[in-house]
């Protein structure tokens, strides 16, 4: 393909020169962003190891890297999620991983060649970014560029937003993420309704038992998958995916399991659950991708000085919602975080509709601190 008299060539992936372009190339795109933290290159490619990664044992992607005058400029990976199209009963594929120079030419090329791949599969819309699923990281930043993401959040330049509208896509969804600094710990009207709300419902809150934690993570699982079921975009977690997740965060719950807090009712059944992490991204922004030779020493140098926080997740099984249940597990975090120094953090990302979400954070105190969307283009 062509544009501007510049010839745009798009490669696939898979081999090992171009997949090395595929992975460099966010280095040149953020070579002068001071808020871009640089994922670890391992994990990335762990993530396009077909064997290992269970998002390919029901799943298909192809990554793809644009070339313009024998340089990589651009990059996008096509993504089939079979369990979201039978899940939602829907022909939608996702693009996801997308990084591009500020071209359009170069976007309509990639975005052309990952729709083709799509339609080959017989789908009719591709939505984006997730790389792979919600599960993991999705959404485009529209507004927040003025600090680093937290860990787990996308981050990308603004421009971004510009190249994707321009290639025809239309907005499918904005969520948003809030800010909250609390530095005298919960709010006092928390305080109050806590042993209220833990003696009228009859219920517990407890952190994870890393005794158990196999056990634990079928537990996890199956809230998770029951609490989320009418999110919009959502797809239920596979017993592989959320074992490979809990693979990766074991290291650090370990060292602190009160960032897993579990509430159940009075029989001893485990009804809902939050997640919240150290901010670890504080400390990786300072290792640039690489653990070896001085990225790992960084890592933990800056890691003993972590002072935010992210709530990934807080969610309650649909016939305990609405009942005050959420006031507890918001208050355990907070006293979990108080207690190792954290005082702030973000929650997040929420739907902007997500109304019964939104409406306790913000009586917190909490603030619309960076906005993100969907896209979704006809194929």
């Amino acid at each position: 393909m062509s544009g501007s008299g510049t010839d745009i060539r798009i490669e696939s992936a898979w081999d090992k020169r171009t997949f090395k372009d595929f992975l460099r190339l966010p280095y040149r795109i953020y070579a002068s962003d001071p808020n871009w933290v640089a994922p670890l290159l391992r994990d990335v490619k762990a993530m396009f190891d077909r064997d290992a990664h269970p998002f390919h044992q029901h799943s298909e992607v192809e990554p793809f890297v644009a070339y313009r005058d024998g340089q990589a400029v651009g990059r996008i990976v096509a993504i089939h999620n079979r369990n979201h199209v039978a899940f939602h009963d829907e022909p939608v594929g996702f693009f996801g991983f997308f990084e591009c120079e500020d071209r359009q030419e170069t976007a309509d090329a990639l975005f052309a060649r990952a729709g083709e791949w799509l339609r080959e599969r017989d789908l009719q819309t591709m939505r984006g970014p997730a790389s792979f699923s919600t599960n993991e990281e999705a959404g485009l930043l529209i507004d927040g560029f003025d600090v680093p993401a937290s860990i787990m959040m996308p981050y990308n330049p603004a421009r971004y937003a510009g190249l994707i509208e321009s290639a025809g896509f239309q907005v499918a969804k904005t969520m948003v993420a809030l800010h909250l600094w609390l530095p005298e710990g919960a709010p006092e009207y928390l305080r109050q309704r806590e042993q209220r709300l833990l003696e009228r419902l009859n219920v517990s809150v407890r952190y994870i038992r890393m005794k158990e934690f196999e056990a634990e993570l079928d537990i996890v699982r199956d809230i998770y998958n029951t609490a989320w079921e009418k999110n919009w975009g959502f797809v239920p977690m596979t017993e592989a995916e959320i074992g490979h997740m809990a693979k990766e965060l074991k290291p650090v719950l370990k060292q602190d399991p009160e960032q897993v807090i579990l509430v159940e009712d009075g029989d001893g059944r485990p009804i809902g659950f939050a997640l919240w992490l150290k901010d670890y991204n504080r400390a990786l922004i300072h290792a640039r991708g690489r653990l070896f030779p001085a990225g790992l020493p960084k890592i933990l140098w800056h890691a003993r000085k972590i002072d935010m926080a992210r709530v990934l997740t807080l969610g309650l099984i649909p016939e305990y919602r609405h009942m005050g249940i959420d006031n507890l597990l918001y208050m355990t975090c907070f006293r979990a975080a108080n207690e190792k120094g954290i005082f702030g953090g973000e929650f997040g990302w929420v739907l902007e509709d997500n109304l019964p979400m939104l409406k306790p954070l913000m009586k917190m105190g909490a603030e619309i601190s960076k906005q993100y969307r969907m896209y979704d283009r006809a194929l």
